[in-house]
């Protein structure tokens, strides 16, 4: 089965990749202009994808997030979108982000509430080759 873009706004596309198993998020530059509402509505439909498709994966490319950081409220997301995951099956999460992130490299880890590890990659290979390790 082909990759299918289940849905795409002016902030990014979600993704679905049967054949690797992972529902990917990419995000856009335009999320220079994104607020907390915005971000916990699009994070809100993207779970509603993840339960739909069960993949063992979630990759969220970041490498041209602009969102203000001060802007996201990891509680709520903790609170809110996370066991969502978690009751999707989710078995890894993979960032791809931009050089000099400090997380880079860093090992994978249970995050807040998740079930399943997060680890963030400098390169979309290393994160595709993780998430491929780690499907359960």
């Amino acid at each position: 089965m082909a990759a299918t873009i289940v849905f795409e706004d002016k902030w990014g596309e979600a993704i679905d990749r049967p054949e690797a198993d992972f529902i990917e998020i990419r995000w856009f530059d335009s999320t220079a202009d994104l607020d907390a509402e915005g971000f916990q509505g699009w994070l809100t439909r993207f779970a509603d994808e993840v339960e739909r498709g069960r993949r063992a994966g979630i990759l969220t490319d970041g490498t041209v997030f602009r969102m203000d950081p001060s802007q996201m409220d990891e509680e709520w997301r903790d609170t809110n979108i996370v066991p969502r995951y978690n009751a999707a099956g989710v078995k890894a999460f993979a960032f791809h982000m931009p050089e000099g992130m400090p997380a880079i490299g860093s090992p994978p880890a249970f995050e807040g509430r998740a079930e399943y590890p997060t680890a963030y990659f400098a390169t979309r290979a290393e994160a595709t080759a993780w998430l491929a390790e780690n499907r359960g």
